[in-house]
């Protein structure tokens, strides 16, 4: 099982991106994605994952990530 999480860009280098989430940065290939995106857009890509996959909107990435918090934070993860 693959779980998405999403990251929010801080920053892009031609299609590298600085993405962080959970207070983490990594970079993340955009070379897969369909559509331009900015700095402050949030990504999805895979745990552990190279590449963004999506653009998905902020509210939709807020709720995961306070979603996630809470699995996290009630030690269900």
């Amino acid at each position: 099982m693959c779980m998405a999480v999403p990251s929010r860009i801080l920053s892009i280098d031609g299609m590298v991106a600085t993405v962080e989430a959970f207070g983490r940065q990594r970079q993340t290939s955009l070379m897969l994605l369909d559509e331009e995106v900015a700095v402050g857009d949030y990504v999805i890509q895979g745990a552990g994952g190279n590449f963004a996959a999506e653009r998905v909107p902020e509210e939709t990435a807020l709720a995961t990530i306070d979603y996630l918090s809470g699995v996290l934070a009630d030690g269900l993860a």
